[in-house]
């Protein structure tokens, strides 16, 4: 026996008597495959198709890819929905990521992911990344169930119980708004979300001067600036009042309002003390955020609209924002949210993932787990889901007293019932939320 092959029976000696030590089975202390990476056989798995579901169960578009892989059984579902371009999307999978997958290794996600997001050269469009992070949560999806562990655990396993949610409260008068929350309160949710109306209480708004001038469409919305702030101060005021400090209040501001408008906002609710206010400058306003924070104490949430790294890096470095509040599938996935989160972690930015009703349950359950595994997680949002989202998405996650619970089954937990999504086709889309003008028809950018 030469000098190398003694070391190396001293050191495979060393390492088995250590696993005795510690009792564990000298059958898993022996060198083998990661069961994360390598399938039956000892064979990596390779991805055979890559498909996209467009569905619309309650009447709203949503887009679910499926990874399948060349071991029978064996398959991923990650969310790709960009509603208001859902068939952009589908076509996104089918003539570009299909193609582009097929044959790659199920278990190298972050050279997957870097691999399709320069493939296209141009990239961080809402189109291509929707389309990237279907795949991304799917592969992900994959090696929780190859590992036998819940998409969590792979990401650093557990650091709370279950994730805290909030609820929308509304209604078109203060007091509806206020009856909304007990309604809220009663299910057991300490975080409510309230608001006047749709964003921007254009139901405030009335004979606006461009519509009598024959300008725009018909139902195009209208905001009255002044009558949106007075309506919202108004409600924190009522629910404070009527509430105390037993739960907290956030608003979505929407980026409506003009930034000296929103900071005056800000500065006026104040004494309620928001849990924060979302969204109070549009994307293109973020060299105000500075003057912003200087003005009041109100927590921000901001982000829902970002698709680049460009538009976050930086504010959150600052910690200009308190909550970053990025749609998860809007950047790719898993795989750059997590990022996100951990850069958030070292400048105390907490996580608030966007989770509208227009987010599929599959992806509801990605923010889910990246929730429970992250320090740094501040609330998560959810809507109440119609019984046939039930249907079409077995192992949905579930809300018991204002706490959202993942399905604890290996993966994200959750699937999709292609025949039962079959039943709910596509329907067209509604832009009128969207469409919002001031008096003078000046459209405004939601």
């Amino acid at each position: 026996m030469n000098r190398r092959k003694l070391l190396k029976s001293f050191g495979a000696a060393s390492a088995l008597g250590t696993a005795g030590i510690f009792g564990i089975p000298l059958s898993s202390a022996k060198s083998k495959d990661s069961a994360d990476t390598k399938g039956k056989g000892g064979a990596s798995p390779k991805i055979t198709k890559v498909r996209a579901i467009l569905t619309a169960p309650y009447r709203t578009n949503l887009v679910v890819v499926k990874v399948e892989t060349d071991q029978a059984g064996l398959y991923g579902v990650g969310c790709a929905t960009f509603t208001q371009r859902a068939h952009s999307v589908v076509s996104a999978v089918k003539d570009y990521l299909d193609p582009f997958f097929r044959g790659r290794s199920v278990g190298n996600i972050e050279e997957n992911w870097q691999m399709a997001y320069q493939s296209s050269y141009w990239r961080n469009g809402p189109v291509l990344n929707n389309a990237l992070s279907g795949v991304d949560q799917a592969l992900w999806d994959i090696k929780g169930k190859m590992a036998g562990m819940p998409v969590y655990d792979l990401l650093g396993g557990k650091t709370r119980f279950a994730v805290d949610a909030y609820g929308h409260a509304s209604g078109k008068s203060v007091e509806e708004v206020v009856e909304d929350v007990g309604r809220f309160k009663e299910m057991g949710y300490r975080n409510i979300r309230i608001q006047l109306g749709g964003y921007g209480s254009t139901h405030l708004a009335t004979k606006p001067s461009y519509k009598e001038a024959g300008f725009g469409m018909e139902k195009d919305r209208t905001i009255s600036p002044q009558a949106y702030k007075q309506g919202t101060i108004d409600i924190f005021k009522a629910a404070r009042e009527t509430y105390g400090d037993s739960v907290e209040l956030l608003h979505d501001m929407h980026e409506r309002l003009q930034p000296m408008d929103a900071i005056d906002l800000l500065r006026r609710v104040e004494e309620y003390r928001p849990f924060f206010m979302e969204d109070p400058l549009s994307p293109e306003n973020i060299g105000w955020f500075r003057k912003l924070r200087e003005q009041t104490s109100v927590p921000i949430a901001m982000g829902e609209l970002f698709n680049s790294p460009h538009e976050w890096l930086v504010p959150m470095s600052e910690r200009l924002y308190d909550y970053i509040r990025i749609h998860v599938s809007q950047i790719g996935g898993i795989t750059p949210a997590m990022k996100v989160a951990r850069l958030g972690e070292w400048f105390n930015v907490r996580t608030a993932w966007h989770g509208p009703g227009d987010t599929s349950p599959v992806g509801h359950a990605a923010h889910c787990h990246i929730d429970l595994a992250v320090w740094n997680f501040g609330v998560q949002e959810i809507p109440i889901f119609k019984d046939v989202a039930y249907e079409v998405f077995p192992g949905m996650p579930r809300v018991e007293k204002g706490y959202i619970h993942v399905n604890e089954a290996p993966g994200l937990g959750i699937d999709i019932d292609e025949k039962a999504a079959a039943k709910y086709p596509p329907v067209e889309y509604n832009y009128n939320w969207t469409q919002v003008r001031r008096d003078d028809g000046t459209p405004v950018r939601p």
